[in-house]
């Protein structure tokens, strides 16, 4: 399975497991803890959450899916904006360790760019990182324009990521923003890598997987990290999805799949503002 090293040196699978939308309901909950755990032993070691998902719902049940997994999964989570001052920030990121019940995590972000100065936040994630709690920080859902900013702060040449929307229906990072991640060697986190579970839009990607004896699905996962910096994080609560998301990270496509993509799903030839889910 590839895997991809990020600049802090760490060793992650080119494809995870994300957990937007879990936790809101009781009933599904043992069937997600369920689901994590499946994942983590297929290799989806990596597991992206956020404080806003469930209403810390999430974090919940991934806290519950680390029990006797902990050191073998790479664990990210993300500040809401609104807790993004610097007293903010290092209180939202105690809350969330309480509720995934560990004592650091591996990555935290700010989930996307609110009214507190950026400087009181990198201020407060680098606090963190000399307490330990956390490893590494990055940022999330930050355009061009959020970036420069961002990275024009004292300390910020050491942030690892940035999770935005990008699957191969959504290709505007690819004008501006990548090229500048890429400088700075930002690692890209896709997030919704499979749109949202609507493949069926993307049928012009099947000759493509007929080749490799694939599913559309592996074929947009192999594309969103086909960049030694990128990763993405699908979310699924079915272990038939989270073995075929795995094994996706063995497909690798060639420079004739990558021109028919190309083709079908042009990039853009201008800028454009970065979407969000």
């Amino acid at each position: 399975m590839r895997r991809i090293v990020l600049p802090d040196g760490s060793s992650i699978p080119a494809i995870g497991q994300g957990t937007w939308r879990m936790g809101e309901k009781p009933a599904q909950r043992q069937g997600e803890v369920s689901a994590l755990q499946a994942g983590i032993d297929l290799g989806l070691t990596l597991i992206d959450t956020a404080e806003i998902y469930g209403n810390g719902g999430a974090e919940e049940v991934v806290g519950e899916a680390l029990k006797g997994r902990r050191d073998r999964v790479y664990l990210v989570s993300k500040v809401l904006p609104s807790n993004a001052s610097f007293a903010g920030t290092v209180a939202a990121c105690e809350r969330s360790l309480q509720r995934m019940k560990t004592d650091r995590l591996d990555l935290y972000l700010l989930h996307w760019r609110g009214g507190d100065p950026l400087a009181e936040t990198l201020k407060a994630f680098l606090q963190l990182q000399a307490q330990g709690k956390i490893k590494s920080f990055g940022v999330s859902n930050f355009d061009t324009s959020d970036m420069k900013q961002w990275l024009a702060i004292s300390g910020a040449a050491a942030t690892q990521t940035n999770q935005i929307l990008y699957n191969v229906g959504v290709r505007g990072p690819e004008h501006d923003l990548a090229p500048l991640m890429t400088r700075h060697g930002i690692a890209l986190m896709a997030y919704c890598p499979l749109a949202q579970g609507e493949v069926t839009a993307f049928a012009k990607l099947q000759p493509i997987a007929a080749r490799h004896e694939a599913t559309v699905a592996q074929v947009m996962l192999a594309w969103a990290t086909r960049h030694k910096l990128a990763f993405a994080v699908p979310k699924s609560s079915h272990v038939v999805r989270l073995k075929e998301n795995a094994a996706a990270m063995d497909l690798r496509l060639t420079a004739e799949d990558l021109a028919e993509i190309d083709a079908a799903f042009p990039a853009p030839k201008k800028a454009v503002p970065l979407e969000m889910i």
